[in-house]
């Protein structure tokens, strides 16, 4: 029994769930997969799946050795790049976990570029706003910006960016330009849930922090623009969540005298896997494409 080729088989059929399935993918048989399986149970003397009317589902070996072959099976593919040159090309799939606006405003407008110098790879992108699991999800590199929960995650700080209070001209029509962070209490505010209610600001040597409040809360940043962009109020966030309207001036900084703490962008890896070509080079290209967007960063 070919170990690799197993270990091969054996991903492809938790991955799709059935021998069937893994079968159509692979181009071989069903009887073929099934007697792979079997063997590879028989040589490690335990059983890897579970059958039932509802499909195939990994046991606790199963899963075990479902990771640790996956990782094998990244190692090798990567050692084989190495020896032929990389940088001539990926191939295979990779797979980007990221924030939904960041992601539809920054990443996907430029993947063309980052495709078009590897045309045999391809990217599947899993849009959530909060940290999802990156080993069970089998995501290979996530977009991640401010403080990473996770002290133990494997990261790479891609730029920092600046943060401000932004609002749309009509709403500062309507309600007033701040002139001072105390200005900020009679005015509303659109809140997002992931963070603080208290903005911090500074001044030279001077700090103040504000306590704000709204008649608008919402859990995601789509929902924070949709608002903002409606004149419900004003917001603190990055400049990258608006950057396309504070290009054409549909949304403006107020307080550009005070200061906010700024947020860093980041490259997260799956702990206990190696890093692979493919999520360095896309890291590598988000770095570049962050670079030349515009706006304070470093």
């Amino acid at each position: 029994m070919d170990r690799y080729q197993a270990m091969a088989t054996f991903i492809r059929v938790v991955d799709t769930g059935s021998f069937s399935a893994a079968a159509r993918q692979l181009g071989v048989g069903q009887p073929a997969i099934s007697k792979t399986i079997a063997q590879l149970e028989t040589r490690l003397q335990v059983s890897l799946l579970i059958r039932s009317t509802h499909g195939l589902t990994p046991t606790e070996a199963g899963r075990n050795f479902y990771e640790r072959a996956r990782n094998a099976i990244q190692e090798a593919d990567e050692a084989e790049l190495a020896a032929k040159g990389a940088g001539a090309g990926l191939a295979g799939k990779l797979c980007v976990s990221a924030a939904t606006t960041f992601a539809r405003i920054h990443i996907i407008p430029q993947l063309p570029l980052f495709l078009a110098e590897h045309p045999q790879l391809n990217v599947e992108i899993i849009l959530d706003d909060r940290m999802i699991d990156l080993v069970s999800e089998g995501v290979d590199i996530s977009l991640r910006m401010g403080k990473l929960a996770d002290s133990t995650a494997v990261a790479r700080k891609i730029v920092t960016g600046q943060r401000s209070v932004l609002a749309t001209p009509t709403y500062l029509t309507r309600l007033g330009t701040p002139l001072t962070p105390a200005d900020l209490a009679r005015h509303e505010a659109v809140i997002y849930s992931q963070l603080p209610s208290v903005w911090s600001f500074q001044q030279g040597g001077h700090a103040v922090s504000v306590s704000v409040s709204g008649q608008v809360k919402v859990s995601a940043a789509e929902g924070l623009r949709a608002a903002v962009l409606a004149d419900m109020g004003l917001t603190v966030t990055s400049d990258w969540m608006f950057a396309p309207e504070l290009e054409s001036g549909a949304v403006v900084r107020v307080l550009e005298a005070w200061s906010l703490p700024s947020i860093d962008l980041w490259a997260v890896f799956p702990a206990g896997r190696m890093m692979t070509a493919k999520a360095r080079q896309f890291a590598a290209f988000v770095e570049r494409i962050m670079e030349t967007s515009g706006g304070p960063v470093s």
